[in-house]
């Protein structure tokens, strides 16, 4: 648990509001927000005022597209 209620928990998804991505929540340094993008990329950092909770419509279509994608590694 990190502590902060402000601050998503480490492997929750959440919505930078500052231009609408949607990230998994990787931790906390700093006072920023680290996120990765569903379906992997590099991560960028957010100000927790700046998330929210991730649509859970979002987050499942991003899990599919992750799954299919794994199903088709050789």
């Amino acid at each position: 648990m990190n502590g902060d209620p402000s601050v998503p928990e480490a492997g929750t998804y959440a919505v930078d509001f500052r231009d609408g991505s949607v990230g998994r929540v990787m931790g906390c340094e700093g006072g920023l927000v680290h996120l990765r993008p569903l379906g992997g990329g590099r991560e960028w950092e957010c100000p927790p005022e700046s998330l929210g909770e991730a649509p859970a419509g979002v987050v499942l279509r991003a899990r599919v597209r992750e799954i299919n994608s794994e199903g088709r590694l050789p």
